[in-house]
Formats: C-alpha cells, sequence, structure tokens
C-alpha cells in the first residue's frame, strides 16, 4: 500500500475502518483480493512479479499490511520482497508481537517499509527504519511512504476526511470512503515533502489518488471489523488508459467467530 488511514477501536460498533490506496507501475503485473492460496485462509492481493502481497488477513481475525518508506538511501540491493513478510506473519501462527520478536532481526535484510500487523487483541506498527514496534491505542491514524502519522499533506486530509465521514454517519458508508480514496486534490508546492525522488516526482505522488500514464492508484481498499468480529474487506480496482476508471469492485465477508 501507498496510503492508509484507519479509524482504530473509535467508531462505535466498529474495532477497525481501515481505507487504502495501492500506488503502483501501471504494467505491473497483478492479481486482484482473493484466495490465491490454495488450502490457505489468506485472503489478498498478488503481486505477480514477486509473489507478495500489500495487505492481506486470514479467517481468524488476523491483519497485516505493508507500505514502502520512501527515501533511495534506504534501498537494499538486492533484497527479498517485503510483500512475502505479509505471508509470513499470515502463515506464523504467532501473535502480532511476538512475531515481530522474532522478525525484527532480519528486518534490516528489507528495503524500508512500514508493517501494521493486527491480531484478535492488538494492532501493531513496526518500521525497519525506526526498528521500533508500538502498540496502538483507540484513534484515527495515518500511513503513507514515511513513519506513523508523519504530517505529509495526503495523511493529514486522508485523516480528516476519513474522521468527517465516519462523523456524519452512523453506519459505514461504503461509497463516501472509496471517494475520500479518489481525492486527487493536490497540495501545493511547499507542502511537499522531500523524499530525495525529485519535484515532479513529489508532485505527482502529493494527493490522496493519483493519475498518470504510467504510474497511479491502481486500486482502493477497505476494511471494516465489527466488534463481535464482523468483517468486510471490498476492494475497488482501476485503469489509467482512458482517463480514470472503475473496472472492478469485490467485497468478501468473514466470520471470525466461526473461523
Amino acid at each position: 500500500m501507498c496510503l492508509i488511514t484507519f479509524a482504530y477501536n473509535h467508531h462505535p460498533g466498529y474495532r477497525l475502518v481501515l481505507a487504502a490506496n495501492r500506488d503502483e507501475f501501471l504494467d505491473r503485473p497483478t492479481a486482484p483480493l482473493g484466495y490465491h492460496y490454495p488450502g490457505e485462509t489468506i485472503l489478498a492481493g498478488r503481486d505477480l512479479r514477486s509473489g507478495g502481497t500489500w495487505l492481506g488477513m486470514d479467517g481468524g481475525g488476523r491483519l497485516a499490511a505493508i507500505t514502502n518508506y520512501r527515501d533511495p538511501s534506504r534501498v537494499v540491493n538486492p533484497a527479498p520482497s517485503r510483500g512475502e513478510i505479509i505471508l509470513d506473519y499470515l502463515r506464523s501462527g504467532l501473535m502480532a508481537e511476538a512475531f515481530l520478536e522474532k522478525f525484527s532481526a532480519r528486518a534490516s535484510r528489507y528495503s524500508g517499509f512500514n508493517l501494521l500487523l493486527a491480531d484478535c487483541e492488538n494492532l501493531v506498527h513496526y518500521s525497519n527504519v525506526s526498528d521500533r514496534s508500538t502498540r496502538l491505542t483507540s484513534g484515527v491514524y495515518g500511513l503513507s511512504n514515511h513513519l506513523l502519522d508523519t504530517p505529509w499533506p495526503k495523511v493529514e486530509r486522508a485523516k480528516m476526511l476519513l474522521t468527517r465521514t465516519l462523523a456524519a454517519n452512523g453506519s459505514i458508508d461504503r461509497e463516501e470512503i472509496f471517494r475520500l480514496l479518489a481525492d486527487r486534490k493536490c497540495p501545493e508546492d511547499q507542502l511537499l515533502p522531500d523524499t530525495g525522488v525529485g519535484p515532479e516526482w513529489e508532485q505527482l505522488l502529493g494527493p490522496i489518488c493519483i493519475h498518470s500514464q504510467t504510474y497511479g492508484t491502481r486500486s482502493s481498499l477497505l476494511l471494516t471489523i465489527t466488534d463481535t468480529g464482523q468483517a468486510e474487506l471490498c476492494e475497488r480496482s482501476y485503469r489509467h488508459d482512458n482517463g480514470f476508471q472503475t473496472v472492478d469492485d469485490r467485497c468478501f465477508h468473514i466470520d471470525f467467530q466461526r473461523g
């Protein structure tokens, strides 16, 4: 993922409301959200080039999501696929913090990343840049290609829009959240971060939703988990070759109480 905003133990009746965009080069082969691993309960999209994923969950209520840390000096080459970390966690059988205790010793082998891990008890953020894990408390958060809640314009705007949307609706308005994720308001140049990729790329990457002929927002995800363990994960996929168009919607429901 490249942008994640989420409300954790913040909206009545919901343990988690998470909205996210995946930005990628348009020619990178991808499989949409689904059960791509026979014999396993892992629900995820799939990167067909490296084999990993950007967000996944299993039938037991565990969730993992990853974002790139945008800094050319943090690139490790060669490095293992960061998308495999999600699968490693979901296959480990471990709680989030127990997994990180074992994993952190090899985290430096990867290019810079942020990781969100959830289990039936906790939601944890970890970055191999800071080499710190944080058990999150209730609130609204934002994560892009820097550390958690770094006040980039797109992060602050996404958090504001999610907070406003949840405050205006007792139930979850799926379409309103997908509209949030399609927001293309460009920040003023002086507010953009300097991550070492140059002004042109900083401008392109500035909005919540990115559109160009070679790189852009490939899909949006909305995950809701109720206090009683009912989860819904929806993905909306886009194309960019003739403007910005929705090409597919898919939703999956999981009852964690039943497994």
